[in-house]
């Protein structure tokens, strides 16, 4: 017996925990495995890791793939990193799967990445790819440096959990992703485990679930048909355990240290207390699991407690279960009152009497744990989730001042809709600062004189430039005078509020000018639409529905998009739509008429577009082929819009999500630029060249540079630009993923053509014949600068308009030259409206959003030749946001 101190948090007494009793053990041996594979990928042969004993998969029927792979070693490795499994890797710029025939029942899966260079060519940076198993998305659009870097580590470890069903194997598939030709999936090495029958999955016949915090009485089921992605596992106050310590499923246990925010370890002796597992299974936990713990200590008095506190990041949009584990060993505590505390989870209370000797039925050295689900809402990419233990201050109720833990689990809860476990990857570390050295004492000396020069020659200038600006300002403040609104006061624009309105007659909270943003109540929205009638609906995109309706007694058309009632996804773009739009003015953007903000409604009303996305005149529809020149000019009025964002509002604005469908066209066949739910302020100060934000845009448009490095500027507009003015020229989607390697990504193939001198043999058949070749070389050239790998060289938006009109010069002088070969005929409507008028407040446009997408649902045809893209929109993924190329 012995007794040990420990100290408590700052501001708490000194106590200890005294271990004076020996508890009966019962002996049970611990779990084992049925199915066990451990692979080292790209390896030929058997090794031992310490742990455990890994099968090369050069010569494994588990292997299949649809192209050639290759079995790499890595080019350099760190002295700290183990050989096995991440000396070799399988590394494919196609599609493989490893295919695992398992007994029926939930599997562990883990995957170990040693993100590296790789012999053949495979850089580092050049790793992105997708994982999927059998019906779940694992991981997308993972590189695995960003993680190692964030994690500061060497490699990364992911474990997953899921349920497979008789008859089924086991497949893990590695897509590498399609955003650019380049990329490549890899794997150093996979591992296989089956699990105890619902060890975290629940057992519907004896328990109705996790309590679902901060809902009263409501339980959450982890069924058969989820998926888990462990996020933590801790032995908490105590030393890491290594998989081979563990109870016979190679868990890894980590200290708790980095996350306690209130840090107060007791350990316990291990040597003279023996653990009784009566009420839960030993292979639950390991023993040391139990014979550590963190506490807040029984010595505090009422005015000095605090909580005992972890926090955790983790990605937003998910459920996450946690199990809190607990073994009650203080001799002190005798009755069941003794000891009961609060738990507290995300700030929300999810356990009003945590008694852990009442939970193991009075008896003490019995480990528990208890299971919570919490959902994390946000858009934020990472969310500091939070986990308090704070104890009882009702003295009736508790006897002792004290709260304790001994382990704890996290796992995240795969979305039933879509099957995803994946996040986002983490944002690009800041680069090392360069290493200084110790200057010489003559160094110093110089460098003390150069200081003071320099220092004195700033004042002076600051001085100098400070009386030059306040003269300046004097002179100005005589004839300034603010703009007064309506009102007559002065005009300001203030935060958006989204205040909801309490009837149908009660205008929403909001500061925004009547004038330039009308409010309607949801009665005027649904007398517009026949109360939200098919029969009004236009199209359907990712945001909810798009119904035609009338307002101003029916004598004026309007596009109205409803956010799927009740969603909360796409709060953020509705406010950011809004926002954006009620302050901008432009012939080539797309006008917002006002909002409605009404019972758990979201609704937007526009402009109607009569001649809807541009795509729907380009390839997969019924609608007549777009003149040459005609195209031509919708391309300059759309990037007559897009330099309007980005130079003629007050400030920058990045569009970000830049592609054919949200190019509107009018009656007039004017180009406007629209959804601005993606848009960002960009860069403001001389200091700052781009803003540092998680990755959101469409595959086949998104700026490689920004995709890489997570670095937004307006020249990540001009890439996706660049996408939409070869799309225009070929007639092709931007991706088509049922074609040849090379051709998949237009921006690729089409740069390719341009350089080989075979540009024309990729346009538009419709067009053959119809474009001048001078013309062409120039459009061409403009298209090819817009897609430059550095973002620095790229043209600015305004180069882009000057150098499309040189080439509708070009087109022109050639029909003068030649009217014969040349004659092109605009389609029935004519001109393209009053192209003179860029002023902020000029024209009034017609026409309908960008979710006109005339075919119903998320999918639609994707090549001219017929193919279908059928790929599901990316909503929920790390990069969250980024979603095949279909109209919002």
């Amino acid at each position: 017996m012995s007794l040990i101190g420990a100290a408590t948090a700052v501001g708490t007494t000194t106590l200890y925990l005294c271990l004076c009793l020996l508890y009966l053990s019962i002996a049970v041996d611990a779990y084992t495995p049925i199915d066990n594979f451990t692979i080292s990928c790209g390896f030929d042969g058997i090794s031992f890791d310490g742990d455990q004993t890994w099968t090369g998969d050069m010569h494994s029927k588990l292997f299949q793939q649809d192209k050639p792979s290759v079995a790499a070693r890595a080019l350099t490795q760190s002295s700290s990193t183990n050989s096995v499994p991440y000396t070799t890797a399988r590394l494919s710029y196609s599609n493989f799967t490893y295919s695992f025939p398992v007994t029926p029942g939930q599997k562990f899966i883990r995957l170990y990445f040693y993100p590296t260079s790789y012999e053949q060519g495979f850089e580092r940076s050049k790793a992105f790819f997708t994982v999927t198993s059998n019906t779940f998305t694992l991981l997308r659009d993972f590189n695995a440096s960003l993680n190692a870097d964030a994690q500061s580590s060497d490699t990364v470890l992911i474990e997953y959990i899921i349920n497979v069903e008789e008859g089924q194997r086991l497949n893990l598939t590695l897509s590498p992703s399609a955003i650019q030709s380049d990329l490549y999936a890899f794997i150093n090495g996979i591992e296989i485990l089956s699990m105890p029958t619902n060890l975290y999955y629940t057992d519907s016949q004896n328990t109705a679930g996790l309590k679902l915090v901060a809902y009263t009485n409501s339980f959450f089921s982890i069924s058969n048909n989820s998926a888990l992605r462990k996020e933590y596992r801790f032995n908490v106050g105590g030393n890491d355990i290594s998989p081979r310590d563990d109870t016979g499923m190679l868990r890894s246990w980590e200290n708790d240290q980095n996350y306690v925010t209130s840090p107060s370890a007791l350990p316990v002796d291990i040597n003279s207390t023996q653990l009784s597992f009566t009420l839960v299974p030993n292979y639950t936990a390991p023993d040391p699991v139990y014979r550590t713990v963190r506490s807040m200590g029984m010595n505090a008095t009422l005015n000095k407690i605090s909580n005992l506190t972890w926090k955790f990041p983790v990605d937003s949009g998910f459920i996450y279960m946690l199990r809190l584990h607990f073994c009650e060993l203080d001799t002190k505590v005798i009755q069941l009152s003794d000891k009961v505390f609060y738990i507290y989870i995300d700030d929300k209370l999810a356990e009003e009497t945590a008694n852990v000797l009442k939970w193991s039925e009075g008896q003490k050295g019995v480990p528990v744990y208890r299971d919570y689900a919490v959902q994390i809402l946000g858009n934020e990419k990472k969310y500091s989730l939070s986990l308090k233990l704070h104890p009882n201050p009702d003295i009736w109720r508790t006897a002792y001042f004290d709260a304790f833990l001994n382990g704890l689990e996290i796992f995240r809860i795969s979305d039933p809709q879509s099957n995803n476990l994946a996040g986002p990857n983490p944002d690009p570390l800041p680069p090392a600062p360069p290493v200084s050295r110790q200057p010489t004492k003559n160094q110093k000396k110089s460098t003390s004189t150069t200081i003071i020069g320099v220092v004195a020659g700033v004042v002076a200038g600051v001085v100098l430039l400070f009386l030059l600006v306040a003269f300046f300002f004097v002179r100005r403040g005589k004839k300034f005078k603010p703009p007064k609104s309506s009102d007559g006061g002065t005009s300001k624009w203030a935060p958006f509020s989204f205040a909801t309105t309490k009837s149908s007659q009660t205008r929403t909270s909001s500061s925004l000018p009547s004038d330039l943003c009308r409010y309607f109540s949801l009665a005027e929205i649904k007398a517009a639409t026949n109360n939200f009638d098919d029969v009004f609906k236009v199209g359907v995109g990712g945001f909810g529905n798009v119904y035609k309706g009338y307002i101003d007694d029916n004598t004026t058309p309007v596009a109205i998009k409803r956010l799927k009632p009740g969603s909360q996804q796409g709060a953020r773009e509705f406010k950011t739509e809004i926002e954006m739009l009620s302050q901008l003015r432009h012939l080539h953007l797309v006008s917002l008429i006002g909002y409605c903000n009404e019972s758990n409604e979201m609704i937007l009303v526009y402009d109607y577009m009569t001649r809807g996305t541009l795509r729907d005149h380009l390839y997969n529809t019924d609608n007549p082929s777009l003149p040459w020149k005609q195209r031509l000019q919708i391309c300059i009025g759309a990037a007559r819009g897009l330099h309007y964002l980005h130079t003629g509002a007050k400030q920058m604005i990045i569009h970000r999500d830049v592609k054919t469908t949200n190019i509107l066209l009018d009656e007039k066949w004017v180009a406007k630029v629209s959804d601005f739910g993606l848009s960002r302020i960009g860069p403001t100060g001389m200091s700052k060249a781009h803003v540092s934000t998680v990755v959101k845009g469409s595959i086949g448009y998104l700026d490689p540079e920004y995709y890489k490095r997570q670095r937004l500027t307006e020249k990540s507009d001009v890439y996706s630009f660049g996408v939409v003015l070869f799309e225009i020229l070929c007639a092709r989607p931007a991706l088509i993923r049922t074609t040849e390697k090379k051709q998949v990504s237009l921006a690729d193939w089409a740069r390719h053509c341009y350089h080989a001198g075979s540009l024309g043999q990729i346009v538009d058949p419709t067009l053959k014949g119809k474009i001048a070749p001078e013309c062409l070389r120039k459009f061409g050239e403009i298209a090819v600068n817009c897609l430059l790998d550095d973002g620095s060289q790229r043209p600015s938006m305004n180069d882009v308009v000057w150098g499309l009109e040189f080439a509708l010069q070009l087109q022109e002088n050639a029909e003068q030259r030649d009217p014969i070969n040349y004659r092109v005929e605009l389609m029935e409507g004519g001109g393209m409206g009053n192209e003179d008028s860029d002023d902020m407040f000029s024209g009034s446009s017609v026409g309908i959003v960008s979710d006109f997408n005339k075919s119903s649902g998320v999918s639609m045809t994707s090549s001219a030749s017929g193919e279908k893209d059928s790929d599901k929109l990316m909503s929920d993924s790390a990069f969250s946001e980024i979603v095949d190329p279909k109209a919002r």
